[in-house]
């Protein structure tokens, strides 16, 4: 946000966000500078500036600041796929079983303190054995890493704001003589919940490493994942192409010894100035065929309208694959059936890579009756349970309904012989199509749990002109019951 600003501030000058808070502009955050100062939070700007005249302000934007923070963590998953949102200015991450493949918990936490610092993030990182603890040392202690079983003896010397509780709850506190975690930890845990609640007394013992509590990450982690991280940062299209091919075989290989394939593969690229780029291919059936995912990764990355950019380049590539599905070795039949289905399920993966999900459809049936409701375009790669078995037709009768209906139907002019009979003729779009051959009528209820009270009866009929054209259409009501006079509608064609 400051640095959108067109008023730029020293790093090492005092500066201050503001908010309206109770009808009055008031201190949201301050720099490093305006604290030492004795500027804090919720301080009036009157006060402020009372203080010091000439103090910079700018206006608090949460919605950038957290824009900033989700950024942030999207590049930290380089990381570790388990990251999760501190609000408002912290992250969690999750390395448990990560910080090996960076040379252990130190050298993790200086790479992630040289991330920070190339993006000109200031900073404080601390690893404990709970995220609570963890939290709490970055904001309130001085950070570092805590050894394993040494929550406790680190956390003690805290203040009370480090709980994380209510404002009004850590006043009472300290009016009572507490002004330490360690103080509240050597008092009787029954008399504390008793004043302030057992939501106390459960933040306590998370704060102290008694009890933990996972994190809630903002990605759900894939089912498999494999990385390369660069000494120096890669440019190269060539290089990126061989790092990908390689990624792609090894996540082959271990999806193939736990018997599965993937549906959603997902290629991350780490550019070392934070930027993150995330490219999905999706299949529409499990499938660990390297060949065959590199060369989708080809089509989606030709038809890219924003191109990859490596900008100075990538320093780390990453490819999950959240979504893994059973996967059995499948011997083709003798008249090459398998082989054809094969061929077809690729053509879709590859025109759902090179066009988009949601461009490439196909039908999936509904437990209706109602024909407007029977049928429903979903993208050709879902995964969609069906609803009811589509029904089979009879050998050598002509299909029952259009495949393809309008929606909505389009009404039509009729002349009909008897009022509840089939048209003799009737004009759409200024055509007249006088009838030669007329089926009917098959009679539809409503659905009255979806439509509302009293929808109109339908009665449809399928009809042939005397050109040898085939429609659907229906009548909408009936004949003496007082209402309205029913009306006609073209609901489908027939091919």
């Amino acid at each position: 946000m400051i640095r959108s600003s067109p008023c730029a501030v020293p790093r090492d000058r005092p500066f201050v966000l503001i908010g309206k808070d109770r009808g009055a502009l008031r201190l949201s955050d301050c720099n490093r500078p305006a604290l030492a100062l004795g500027l804090t939070p919720g301080m009036t700007l009157a006060d402020a500036r009372a203080r010091i005249p000439d103090l910079p302000a700018f206006q608090a934007d949460p919605d950038a600041d957290r824009m900033l923070l989700e950024r942030v963590a999207a590049y930290c998953d380089r990381f570790t796929p388990l990251v999760a949102l501190d609000p408002p200015h912290g992250l969690t991450l999750d390395i448990t079983g990560c910080a090996h493949l960076f040379g252990g918990e130190a050298r993790l936490m200086a790479l992630v303190g040289r991330c920070m610092a190339a993006a000109g993030l200031d900073h404080r990182t601390a690893i404990a054995g709970t995220p609570q603890s963890a939290q709490a040392m970055a904001r309130f202690g001085r950070g570092g890493i805590v050894p394993p079983g040494g929550d406790e003896a680190a956390i003690r010397p805290l203040p009370l704001i480090a709980l994380g509780v209510q404002a009004e709850t850590v006043t009472a506190l300290t009016r009572a003589g507490l002004k330490t975690i360690g103080d509240l930890a050597d008092r009787r845990p029954e008399t504390l919940a008793a004043r302030f609640g057992e939501a106390l007394i459960v933040q306590l013992r998370r704060l102290l490493g008694r009890e933990d509590v996972r994190i809630t990450p903002l990605r759900p982690p894939p089912d498999c994942v494999v990385e390369r991280h660069f000494p120096d940062p890669v440019t190269l299209a060539s290089a990126l192409e061989d790092a990908i091919s390689g990624l792609v075989q090894e996540a082959a290989r271990i999806l193939e010894r736990r018997g599965e394939g993937g549906r959603l593969f997902e290629i991350a690229f780490f550019r070392s100035d934070g930027a993150v780029r995330r490219l999905a291919i999706e299949t529409g059936r499990p499938s660990r065929d390297a060949a065959a995912i590199l060369r989708l990764w080809r089509e989606r990355a030709d038809t890219l309208a924003d191109p990859l950019d490596p900008g100075f380049g990538f320093d780390a590539i990453k490819l999950a694959v959240p979504l893994c599905e059973p996967l059995d070795e499948v011997q083709t039949s003798l008249d090459r059936r398998h082989a054809e289905d094969h061929e077809v399920l690729e053509l879709v993966d590859r025109l759902v890579a090179r066009f988009g999900r949601d461009r490439v459809l196909r039908f999936a049936a509904r437990d209706t009756h109602d024909p407007r409701r029977q049928a429903v375009m979903v993208p050709a790669t879902a995964r969609v349970e069906p609803a009811a078995p589509w029904p089979e037709p009879q050998v050598g009768d002509p299909p029952g309904r259009p495949i393809q209906i309008f929606e909505p139907p389009q009404p039509i002019e009729t002349l009909a012989e008897v009022p509840d009979g089939p048209p003799l003729r009737f004009r759409w779009r200024r055509v007249v199509h006088e009838i030669a051959r007329a089926e009917g009528p098959e009679r539809i209820a409503p659905e009255w749990w979806r439509d509302g009270p009293q929808p109109p009866m339908r009665d449809y009929y399928r009809v042939e002109d005397a050109q040898g054209h085939r429609f659907w259409v229906f009548r909408a009501g009936l004949y003496d019951t007082g209402a309205e006079p029913p009306r006609w509608f073209l609901h489908g064609l027939f091919a």
